[in-house]
């Protein structure tokens, strides 16, 4: 049996040989063009060449070529074509115009030779030169790869990174340094950042996992930079293992939820706690309120000092439960404000007739000096006459002669107009070393007898969450041992 020389080395050759009609549709597809562009015979036959393998960047190129051939006979190309699976090969191409035996142009055949190697080691050679010592000192592994998507220089670090001899990386599609799932989505967005290449900085882009050659994916970060060269864009990336910061986000995340789970449990006990408690404390209170007050029968000296004490104790307690069920009302966002327009003098006047038997008893003045204009601030009642009773309390608690003055003003704030309520007091004022300290929840002043005097470390703490949820904030200045001067400032009604 003879053999067919002919369709042997067609099938034998390497190389790429198609046939296609004059107008590009496939009718001859080879064992050499399956190999190197993905697709049997079958899906090749009577499809349009340029269809089949030309990049969306160059659709119609292979047209184009056509044309040349049809009008000179042959054309000579190297660029770029697609495979099937998107892999894009450079190849050396010619092509020939076919003629019947009437001398009328019947065929166009193509051979296409896979030279991705030796553009690969071309643009080796070329970056080498210019950036190799560069690309060594930086602390990132590197990847420099063409238009085609093949690696053609990595420093040291990427090839520890990955896990392969340097020489191994060299030619590597991108695609096999990332887990599969990623690879068909990189190629699209590898291609559009080839159409529009632009400086892309490190953690700027979507999440991605590199694949290191023992098959262990880790998370990176990646930076892109667009490096012109006499071969075309190449494309340099920085590449960032953050497996170790993941890890970390990860505990912080577990603790964070376990925080968050702890002050739920903290809030809800809090919250059954002051409502349990306040019920027999109200009751302590009123029973030895009818008591002193002798309705059951007389009762002798001691017994009223000793029920005073209770009384006096009940209400401390009370207060502190009071100011805790309002703290975590705050923290979990239960606190609702009835915001309504409020002159600010009227409640001013309410406060102080409250505080001056307080006043009188420890033989204090207490002032209040206001501008002749009324003014008005949207705020919630309740609220803002808690603030201005915890700091006109904390001025006579700490203060032992002189005056309290309250006065009302207008100011400005953040280029807001303002009410600006202060209360200044003539006691021990506020050390340095106290002052960062303040406002935080449980503070209380250290020195000398400010242990001794009464209080829950709520008070200021309260007052300036209020503040911040009427849009208004509390300012403070002091000076040891002359005086305190508390002022709220609040926005005016519009």
């Amino acid at each position: 049996m003879a053999t067919d020389f002919g369709t042997l080395i067609l099938n034998e050759t390497p190389d790429a040989v198609v046939l296609t009609s004059l107008e590009g549709e496939v009718v001859c597809w080879t064992n050499g063009a399956r190999a190197m562009f993905g697709y049997s015979s079958d899906e090749a036959l009577g499809c349009r060449l340029g269809e089949l393998i030309a990049p969306a960047a160059e659709d119609g190129a292979e047209d184009d070529v056509m044309r040349e051939t049809l009008a000179s006979g042959v054309a000579n190309y190297e660029t770029m074509r697609r495979a099937k699976d998107g892999t894009l090969v450079y190849i050396d191409s010619s092509s020939k115009l076919v003629r019947d035996d009437d001398g009328q142009p019947e065929y166009i055949l193509w051979t296409k030779k896979d030279v991705t190697a030796l553009k690969v080691l071309r643009d080796a050679k070329l970056v080498q030169a210019r950036f190799g010592d560069l690309l060594e000192s930086l602390p990132d592994a590197i990847v420099l790869a063409n238009a085609g998507g093949r690696v053609v220089l990595v420093n040291e670090q990427a090839a520890a990174l990955f896990g392969y001899p340097r020489e191994a990386m060299r030619g590597m599609a991108l695609e096999q340094l990332m887990p599969a799932r990623f690879r068909e989505r990189h190629v699209r967005h590898r291609r559009d950042f080839h159409q529009q290449p632009v400086v892309r900085p490190m953690g700027g882009g979507r999440e991605l996992f590199g694949l290191r050659s023992d098959g262990v994916e880790f998370p990176v970060e990646i930076s892109l930079s667009p490096i012109a060269s006499e071969e075309g864009t190449m494309v340099m990336s920085a590449i960032r293992d953050t497996s170790e910061r993941k890890r970390i986000e990860r505990s912080l995340q577990e603790k964070n939820a376990e925080l968050a789970r702890a002050n739920a449990a903290k809030d809800r006990f809090l919250n059954g706690m002051s409502h349990e408690l306040r019920t027999p404390l109200n009751a302590i209170i009123g029973f030895t309120g009818t008591m002193l007050m002798k309705l059951p029968g007389p009762i002798n000296d001691d017994q009223e000092k000793q029920l005073r004490t209770v009384q006096h104790s009940a209400r401390h307690l009370l207060s502190l439960i009071n100011d805790l069920l309002e703290l975590t009302q705050i923290e979990t966002g239960s606190l609702k404000l009835d915001m309504a327009s409020l002159p600010c003098r009227p409640l001013i006047d309410e406060v102080l007739l409250l505080f001056k038997p307080q006043a009188q008893h420890k033989g204090l003045a207490l002032e209040f000096v206001s501008v002749p204009d009324e003014l008005v601030v949207m705020a919630d009642r309740r609220a803002l006459q808690q603030i201005l009773m915890n700091l006109l309390h904390n001025a006579l608690k700490f203060t032992d002669r002189g005056a309290v003055t309250v006065r009302l003003d207008q100011g400005v704030r953040h280029e807001r107009p303002c009410a600006m309520i202060s209360i200044s007091d003539t006691g021990i004022g506020i050390a340095d070393e106290d002052r960062a300290t303040l406002f935080q929840a449980f503070s209380q002043l250290e020195a000398g007898k400010l242990r001794e005097l009464e209080g829950t470390g709520l008070g200021l703490h309260l007052s300036q969450r209020l503040a911040a949820m009427l849009h208004g904030e509390i300012l403070f200045d002091s000076t040891p041992g002359a005086g305190s001067c508390f002022t709220l400032a609040l926005p005016l009604e519009r």
